[in-house]
């Protein structure tokens, strides 16, 4: 299940936590045809929906992903605490920290960082 809440005046798209896995484009596809119908700047998808290779950098999941979503100039946020991941993979880390320096994709620890982020 999906809501739309405007957060700081931003149309956001928040993900259940239960649901079918995101691992791949045509997931991401679904959540981005979804949240430009309801009218979504923001998609926010808590980290357990992501499939585990979405955490593998190797696997291009994370890079292809984040792409669709940038080339629909959508906003991804994924919410929770993916520490496990970033302790394990320094280039998973440094993904994390690149993105979180821009304005398009951010990993947050929960929905209040989220909202200060989203405020300004």
């Amino acid at each position: 299940m999906t809501t739309l809440e405007k957060i700081h005046d931003v149309p956001v798209l928040l993900c259940a936590a239960a649901g079918k896995p995101i691992g791949s484009e045509a997931d991401a596809l679904d959540l981005i045809g979804d949240a430009m119908y309801r009218g979504a700047c923001w998609v926010a998808v808590p980290a357990e929906r992501f499939d585990e290779s979405f955490f593998r950098l190797r696997t291009r999941v994370a890079g292809d992903i984040v792409q669709k979503f940038v080339n629909y100039r959508l906003g991804l946020a994924i919410v929770g605490d993916i520490s496990a991941h970033t302790e394990a993979a320094p280039a998973l880390r440094d993904f994390v920290r690149e993105c979180n320096r821009g304005r398009q994709t951010w990993f947050v620890a929960d929905g209040e960082e989220l909202r200060e982020r989203l405020k300004g």
